[in-house]
């Protein structure tokens, strides 16, 4: 198990540095933050000042080799446009946004495994077509454009939620179901497709052969089996809820880490959106390194082939 964690942090730094290249890369060659910061009737010199202030005057591979002995060093750069520390900058917005992820991650998980399990075991009922349904709609539908349909039915037609912002619960509702509901309709297509594989299995067959009654056999043998392949969607899914928490925090004005993203890539502050990449990236690789770990104690059969690889 060591060796496998190990393995897996190696291979999580490599993406965490790949990650960091490749947005270093593309926000400069993106255009120049002196022009993007300042105003357009900005001297010359003045541009030129600013460029030399924050380092942009070098080459790309010196500001390159900067950057990561900074990284190194716990240095995550200024935001050029306060002045504050990026990594303040950022974990200011963290809680604001977790306050959107957490409800709707609960709500992919209460909504999306029930609603697969239930319609693979109601296969081929009207129910279960019913179910597929809904997903399919609900996995086809942006999130942003579900948000747009929320504000207007239920914020400008029917005044009963906040059209945006941050405040009390009300405000919560709206985004916080645009962005459950796209990650519970993927989560019950896949539910539905394991438990549907598992209840194929010869020993469930077998299991009901000897009389074991049927409710038991889909807790006691179905549901641990499909959780394995289920367990793979959420991991994905925690990245889907940080891409599609940029979109949802616009739509709803919602001050967290997708609305700073989208106003820093718009000003070209490199630190901070450098910053937020490596939050990103190392919240989606935890839990990709959580879901590895916990496949080994879901299934004993991993277990036993890391110790024949040993």
């Amino acid at each position: 198990m060591a060796r496998f964690i190990a393995i897996r942090l190696a291979r999580a730094l490599l993406t965490i540095a790949v990650v960091v290249t490749f947005a270093f890369v593309v926000l400069r060659a993106s255009g120049d933050p002196a022009r993007a910061m300042l105003s357009p009737e900005t001297p010359a010199e003045v541009v030129e000042a600013f460029r030399k202030a924050w380092g942009l005057d070098a080459s790309l591979w010196v500001q390159y080799a900067r950057y990561l002995f900074a990284v190194a060093h716990g240095d995550l750069g200024q935001s050029m446009r306060d002045g504050r520390s990026a990594i303040t900058v950022v974990a200011e917005r963290i809680p604001v946004t977790l306050m959107l992820t957490a409800p709707a991650l609960i709500l992919n998980l209460l909504i999306g495994i029930p609603a697969g399990i239930y319609a693979a075991l109601k296969r081929d009922s009207i129910a279960d077509r019913l179910v597929m349904m809904v997903a399919v709609v609900g996995f086809t539908v942006p999130s942003f454009v579900l948000g747009l349909v929320f504000v207007l039915a239920f914020a400008v037609e029917l005044p009963w939620f906040p059209s945006g912002g941050a405040g009390g619960w009300q405000n919560l509702v709206l985004p916080v179901i645009t962005l459950g509901l796209g990650g519970a309709a993927v989560l019950a297509r896949f539910s539905r497709s394991a438990m549907l594989e598992v209840l194929g299995q010869p020993y469930i067959r077998a299991a009901s052969a000897k009389g074991v009654p049927w409710p038991r056999v889909v807790t006691g043998h179905a549901l641990p089996n499909a959780a394995i392949a289920v367990l793979t969607i959420v991991g994905f899914m925690v990245g889907n809820l940080i891409a599609g928490t940029v979109l949802v925090e616009s739509v709803f004005s919602w001050p967290g880490i997708g609305s700073l993203l989208v106003v820093s890539v718009a000003s070209r502050d490199l630190a901070v959106v450098q910053c937020i990449m490596l939050v990103v990236a190392a919240a989606m690789i935890t839990t990709n390194v959580t879901i590895d770990l916990l496949y080994g104690m879901l299934d004993p059969r991993l277990r036993d082939l890391r110790s024949r690889r040993r």
